[in-house]
């Protein structure tokens, strides 16, 4: 049996593309929907004024979320494909400049001259745009940009991340709605580290510490302005 056969290896370079829309997503939702509570809250609002709060920034921030990156991943699409349009068009134009060029590549990569002809002229023999396209502007299969499938992730993970705190405000006491809200959605930033730096294939630590970091800031402050401004008001 041929060893390809015996010994697969996992890569997980294919994931990063939903895998940073989703916890991007998923932590926004916590952040920004955690420290929106805890900020109303902080402004001393009945629990009522709160949920409407979160939930009114659950579907804001899912909207914005998906808008934001099919926007965003849009422009990455269009960039690739004008590339890919250019590149046809210099196939067409100077088949024999763009193999020496392909060419090229492959020796300033380390291969010898009258090899890396070979292989150019075998790779354009079968697709010569596909070959370009891959080792010229490093465009593939795995790295192109898919816009719809960005905005659903991150909108669907948005809605996710931000439903958390708003569980917290309903089964919490009024009386420690702040510190229960606070503490919970810390844990499900510490979680959501974890989880993404293990579907990578990341070390653990540095991620979740990083998340709880920020997440921790950010409701922090918002605690402090919301205290001053039920305050004033």
């Amino acid at each position: 049996m041929p060893r390809l056969h015996i010994h697969r290896e996992r890569h997980l370079v294919s994931r990063s593309g939903w895998l940073r829309a989703a916890v991007l997503g998923a932590n926004d939702g916590i952040v920004s929907t955690a420290s929106l509570i805890v900020g109303v809250a902080a402004s001393a609002a009945v629990r009522g004024d709160i949920l409407i709060a979160g939930v009114a920034g659950l579907v804001a921030g899912a909207m914005s979320m998906a808008a934001g990156e099919y926007v965003s991943v849009s422009s990455q699409s269009d960039t690739e494909g004008a590339d890919i349009a250019r590149e046809r068009q210099e196939l067409i134009d100077n088949i024999d400049f763009e193999r020496e060029e392909l060419a090229d590549i492959y020796v300033n990569r380390g291969v010898d001259r009258a090899l890396a002809r070979q292989v150019a002229d075998q790779l354009m023999a079968k697709d010569a745009l596909g070959a370009h396209a891959l080792d010229e502007l490093g465009i593939s299969e795995l790295t192109t940009a898919r816009p719809i499938l960005a905005a659903m992730t991150s909108a669907a993970s948005f809605a996710v991340g931000a439903a958390m705190p708003l569980l917290m405000v309903l089964v919490s006491p009024a009386a420690l709605l702040v510190p229960v809200v606070s503490g919970a959605s810390l844990a499900f930033l510490a979680l959501l580290g974890a989880i993404g730096a293990t579907a990578g294939g990341a070390g653990v630590l540095r991620p979740t510490l990083r998340v709880t970091f920020w997440g921790a800031f950010a409701m922090a402050l918002t605690a402090a302005i919301g205290a001053v401004i039920g305050k004033v008001v």
